[in-house]
């Protein structure tokens, strides 16, 4: 309408900025090559960060690039969710509608969330990862949509985004991964200060390499001197030059205020105040343009014509003159869709609007949400409700104000954007003591609210009460990943019930505050469980004494295993059955099949959870299916199925994978990395680990994928790496929440470190914690093997004289240990067998029957490494009782295969030290009849000289470096110059570990330690 207005202060010729667009363009050039580029552009208010854009914008146009722009919306505090993506892909869905339909094809409902055109957003499901799905569906729409086109999106001012803007920017920047896509965001640096909550963001993105930030400087003085002449249109006179560098500092905004100031002869920009310098120009205009300028200063960052005209109570021709007066002088500018105004820069917005009066301010926000009230057409749908909370509540009308903020709340968590809910929700808290009583009457749980604490009451016909809001509230941020705020809006919540006796309502909120205690590291969760279970005693079925049970069950399972358990998560599941609440029993009946599988009734256990599995799937309940499918994997592999296990784990991987449920990807993607380990698939077992790792959001499934790794790096020997994967994995698990699945294997790997590195002491003492830690029922999956750990390094340290002195009573603590443990099949009975076998050779009295029993039950399992470890051990009792050596070297070549095609160094150095001795081959070719030659010395084909033979002998024994240097008459410096050569040529990480490998090599008969040895090598 007023595009012809000319404007004379923006100088029509770009200045400086050769380098910054220089990048920026480059961006383009490498974008094309289908490398995604990420820039942040920042600078103070004034600087320069739109003319830069502008410029990029039409430089991307002008290659073929199809440009998008989108600006964040400054409405309130609350924010308008999503605002600049929702724009630019409306743009997109403008410039190409085929190509962005195609691109959100079967997920248009979803993606409809932030790019309404696309379909009606579907109520629910909401869950903890609903943000995350909408997060990677929108980032694999952008990928599809830029693979043969660059696309160019720019999200301008960064410094109002509301938190889910900002979540998903962030999101993109970490993930997308193909497509000739280059998203560019700017943002007021000089607005971040140190609370903004945009200042995490930026910290996080530096440490990024693949976002590139640029910061742009004020001008310079020949800069200021060229801008000026672009303006005035003639070369500038120096004096003046001199007086706007030294008034605007360089700021290229500021220039132009001054420049305009001198056209129009006005004396404002001799004055000191920034403030009048930016009002100057809009008191000249006239009385009208006064006005229209003043209203949109309060109606956003944008408002729509129609809006305009409804608010400012002029006729259509007295609007038409103010907006051209108002365009004219350079104060508000036409939207590049010319449905609206904006001020052209955000400062002189925001000096107009702290000049209202706050009566004048309130009466302005008053007559926009009255005008959006009368005409549902003025603005776009998805915007409305929230813009009008915001008018409402700037209008300081409560009983407005609050149905409209929950309106509005209603809005965002549709949206998925539970952060902004979360403000609102809290918005309305503040309101609600304020609003009439009459207007909370008329509000309803069933319009404002999905969670209902029951009461026993219709949620469609029980006025609204405060302990609603705060239920909706806490789960509102516990969706949106703040859970310290949920900890304590719940504490709000019981503060509030111990006035008002409702105890389905307060056990409602003492079981989310147990899942937040837990979550938050600040407990196991299970005093507030307790609570909830004492206040639902005796009280009528409900649905919330479902969910107590359901909760006390699994967390007994997880932290207590017991026939109790069993008992109240069917008792849950017919609680849940009685209520119709379907969603309920089948997390129930979950619990139920695990806890059979547990107690000995695989079968019917198993049949219960693929039912669970079956019956989820149906009804779209993902994240149950999802859970059935992680429960079903951890069974199979319990019960040494581990093949079956693998295939129901990819399959739920790919089942959780369309729906981004990222905690219950990594827990499966640990299942599998276990079950391919157990396998011999070693490096698709590592692959699934760090999958489970990086994909991991909460602090559990990473900790199961860090000890996932340190098992893997253990086996093959890389002591180093396992010790810092098990460092990681204690971080992740913590101390607050002690689970017997995660203890228990972490005793495990601390042992096998520890016997690796010849820390036989170390080694005691982890199994004595372990054994007295217990092991509960369904729990010898994991102490089977750590039992077996413990038994393998007390026999491989005969001989090292502090772990003679106590092998016996550390032999009697593990058979002790191992008598209350089941072996309920195969794969566990062969682990007690071949623990029975390590004892007797702990103690030197194991002889080749038992290594063949061990051998025999092992072979039918599919565990390559353990077969691989069998075999050894059996051809060594065949070598040491002189008996069979064709079949010892056929043994120690199929191992030793084995060993190479796992990647164990530990076992193939085992084995092929062994074969030297005995000089047997070690391709399983027949051994030589006759008693072979000597074998050469070991300690020479590790290529140590003589002196450092005498040296690692006595490290072996535990001497220190100075009990080195006495015996063998040198200097300490000598001694630790001959360690440390030693340890390089051996390969190992320390003393210890080269100590651990000698008495594993038998390099050195058994020494008496001269003194007293120091405990643990």
């Amino acid at each position: 309408m007023l595009g012809d207005v000319e404007t004379r202060s923006v100088s029509p010729v770009f200045v400086g900025r050769a380098d910054e667009l220089a990048v920026l363009t480059d961006a383009l050039v490498r974008a094309a090559g289908q490398e995604p580029q990420a820039l942040l552009v920042g600078g103070e208010a004034g600087v320069g960060k739109t003319r830069l854009t502008e410029e990029f914008v039409h430089e991307a146009a002008r290659r073929g690039a199809v440009v998008a722009v989108g600006g964040c919306v400054e409405i309130g505090a609350e924010g308008l969710p999503f605002a600049p993506f929702s724009t630019a892909l409306r743009t997109l869905h403008r410039l190409l509608p085929g190509e962005l339909a195609a691109a959100a094809a079967g997920q248009e409902d979803e993606l409809a969330r932030i790019l309404p055109e696309l379909g009606d957003t579907p109520r629910g499901p909401h869950d903890e990862e609903s943000t995350a799905r909408l997060f990677e569906l929108t980032a694999r729409m952008l990928e599809r949509l830029a693979a043969d086109r660059t696309v160019v999106l720019v999200l301008e001012d960064l410094h109002w985004a509301d938190t889910s803007t900002r979540h998903l920017l962030s999101y993109l920047f970490r993930t997308l991964a193909s497509g000739r896509l280059v998203v560019v965001a700017t943002y007021r640096a000089d607005d971040v200060h140190r609370r903004h909550p945009l200042r995490p963001l930026l910290a996080e993105l530096d440490r990024l390499r693949t976002v590139q930030r640029i910061e742009l400087p004020r001008f310079n003085r020949a800069e200021v001197r060229r801008q000026l002449a672009g303006i005035l249109a003639s070369q500038p006179d120096e004096d003046f030059v001199d007086s706007v560098f030294e008034r605007s500092d360089g700021n290229a905004f500021f220039v132009e205020e001054l420049a305009a100031c001198q056209r129009s002869g006005c004396r404002a920009g001799l004055t000191e105040s920034l403030r009048d310098l930016l009002l100057v120009r809009v008191e000249v205009l006239p009385e009208a343009a006064q006005r229209v300028v003043r209203i949109v200063a309060e109606g956003g960052s944008t408002v729509e014509y129609p809006l305009l005209r409804a608010v400012a109570g002029l006729s259509e021709d007295e609007l038409i003159e103010a907006l051209r007066a108002a365009v004219g002088a350079n104060i508000l500018l036409a939207t590049p869709d010319g449905d609206g105004y904006r001020f052209r820069h955000s400062l002189v917005r925001e000096a107009v609007s702290d000049d209202l009066l706050p009566g004048e301010r309130a009466r302005v926000n008053r007559r926009y949400a009255e005008a959006m009230e009368a005409d549902d057409w003025l603005i776009r749908a998805e915007e409305r409700v929230i813009r009008l909370a915001s008018y409402w509540y700037c209008a300081n009308d409560a009983a407005k104000a609050l149905p409209a903020v929950l309106a509005a709340s209603v809005a965002a968590r549709r949206r998925h954007a539970y952060s902004e809910q979360l403000n609102l929700l809290e918005r309305a808290l503040d309101l609600w003591e304020s609003a009439p009583q009459e207007v909370r009457e008329a509000l309803r749980p069933v319009d404002y609210t999905e969670v209902y604490p029951p009461c026993g009451c219709d949620p469609a016909t029980t006025p609204l009460k405060r302990l609603d809001l705060l239920a909706e509230a806490t789960v509102a941020a516990r969706f949106g990943g703040e859970r310290e705020r949920a900890l304590k809006l719940t504490k709000t919540a019981l503060r509030l019930l111990e006035e008002d006796q409702d105890p389905l309502r307060a056990a409602w909120f003492w079981t989310e505050r147990s899942r937040l205690v837990s979550s938050l590291a600040r407990g196991d969760g299970w005093e507030e469980l307790a609570k909830a279970q004492e206040l639902v005693k005796g009280l009528p079925p409900s649905q919330v004494h479902a969910e107590v049970l359901v909760r006390a069950a699994g967390w007994g399972m997880l932290h207590n295993p017991g026939p109790g358990n069993l008992e109240a998560a069917e008792r849950a599941a017919a609680y849940a059955r009685m209520l119709g609440a379907e969603e309920i029993e089948l997390n129930a009946r979950i619990t139920v099949g695990s806890l059979l599988t547990d107690a000995g009734d695989a079968e019917r256990g198993l049949t219960e959870m693929l039912v669970v599995r079956e019956r989820a799937a149906e009804l779209g309940l993902v994240m149950l299916a999802g859970r059935a499918h992680i429960n079903l994997t951890s069974q199979l592999e319990s019960m040494g199925r581990s093949r079956e296990a693998v295939e129901l784990a990819e399959q739920g991987v790919e089942l959780v994978k369309k729906s981004r449920l990222l905690d219950t990807e990594a827990w499966l993607s640990g299942n599998m990395a276990e079950s391919l380990y157990s396998l011999g698939r070693w490096d698709e077992a590592a692959e699934a680990a760090r999958r489970g790792l990086s994909v991991g959001q909460s602090a559990a499934p990473r900790g199961s994928a860090s000890a996932r790794l340190s098992y893997l790096a253990l086996a093959r020997g890389e002591l180093t790496e396992a010790g810092a994967r098990l460092t990681a994995a204690h971080a992740h698990f913590g101390t607050h929440d002690s689970q017997p699945q995660h203890r228990i294997p972490l005793y495990r790997l601390a042992v096998g470190i520890a016997a690796g590195e010849g820390r036989i002491a170390d080694v005691r003492a982890e199994i004595t914690d372990a054994i007295a830690y217990g092991f509960p029922l369904g729990h010898h999956r994991y102490a089977w093997p750590l039992l077996l750990a413990a038994a393998s390094a007390e026999a491989d340290a005969r001989g090292l004289p502090v772990a003679d002195a106590g092998r016996a009573a550390a032999l009697e603590v593990l058979r002790g240990a191992a008598r209350a443990l089941a072996t309920p099949v195969p794969v566990w009975a062969a682990h007690a067998e071949f623990f029975r076998a390590e004892l007797l050779r702990a103690e030197d009295r194991d002889t080749v029957a038992d290594w063949a029993g061990v051998e025999r039950a092992v072979r039918p399992l599919e565990r390559p490494y353990l077969l691989a470890r069998a075999r050894h051990r059996l051809a060594e009792a065949l070598l040491a009782s002189g008996g069979d050596r064709a079949g010892a070297a056929s043994l120690l070549g199929e191992a030793y295969a084995t060993a190479e095609r796992l990647g164990s160094r530990r076992l193939r150095e085992d084995l092929a030290l062994l074969a030297q001795r005995a000089r047997l081959p070690l391709t399983g070719a027949d051994a030589p009849a006759a008693p072979p030659a000597p074998a050469p010395d070991p300690v020479e084909a590790l290529g140590l000289t003589s002196r450092e033979r005498d040296v690692l002998s006595l490290v072996a024994a535990g001497r220190s470096n100075r009990q080195i240097a006495e015996e063998l008459f040198i200097s300490p410096k000598t001694a630790s110059v001959h360690v440390s050569n030693i340890l390089a040529k051996l390969g190992v990480a320390g003393r210890g570990e080269a100590a651990a490998l000698a008495h594993r090599l038998r390099l050195f008969g058994p020494l008496t330690p001269a003194g007293t040895a120091p405990p643990g090598v």
